[in-house]
């Protein structure tokens, strides 16, 4: 069986993780570390600092997991600051933002980045949804109003559903490409 570690503490990712993982018998194993996240327009960039951060404190092969929004009546706010943003807005604040637009779209564009001493590779999907007009479910501010599938991302949480089919998620693509992946 490989295995591979996740630089998370993240109840959410690693169950995320282990669902489609476990289609290719592949242990997640989570390592929870704390570290500064940097602050740039470019969300890869983020998640690929994390990255190497989280190698550097490990010195093992990992993955790590972000996701960033994107609003396009909102010119694609929030984009990698989402991180803070939910911690300065509740789920009302982006209705509000939203009352006046005819679209509510919103994308949520998650990133996968697998890191060893030889490669660097990024996994990245884009899911499509909109914003409720109301809140439901218990989450984060965005996650009780982003609709994905007809629930929120919070309802979602609330039933332990990670996704619908496996082979539409991010995590899919990745432990597809790392069980036939031989490091250097």
């Amino acid at each position: 069986m490989k295995q591979i570690v996740i630089a998370t503490g993240n109840k959410r990712k690693i169950g995320e993780a282990r669902s489609s993982c476990d289609l290719f018998d592949i242990k997640v194993i989570p390592m929870h570390i704390d570290q500064d996240e940097i602050q740039s327009h470019d969300p890869i960039k983020i998640t690929k600092q994390k990255a190497k951060n989280a190698f550097r404190k490990l010195k093992t092969p990992l993955v790590v997991n972000d996701a960033y929004w994107d609003i396009p009546s909102l010119n694609g706010f929030p984009g990698g600051y989402m991180k803070d943003v939910v911690e300065w807005f509740n789920a009302e604040d982006f209705i509000i933002l939203l009352a006046n637009k005819k679209d509510r779209r919103i994308l949520c564009h998650e990133c996968v980045i697998y890191i060893d001493d030889n490669i660097t590779k990024l996994f990245n999907k884009t899911y499509y949804g909109e914003i409720a007009k109301e809140p439901k479910g218990m989450g984060n501010s965005i996650e009780e109003v982003a609709i994905f599938n007809g629930l929120t991302l919070a309802q979602h949480h609330d039933k332990n559903q990670y996704s619908e089919k496996a082979e539409d998620q991010v995590w899919y693509d990745f432990a597809k490409w790392y069980s036939t992946y031989e490091s250097k």
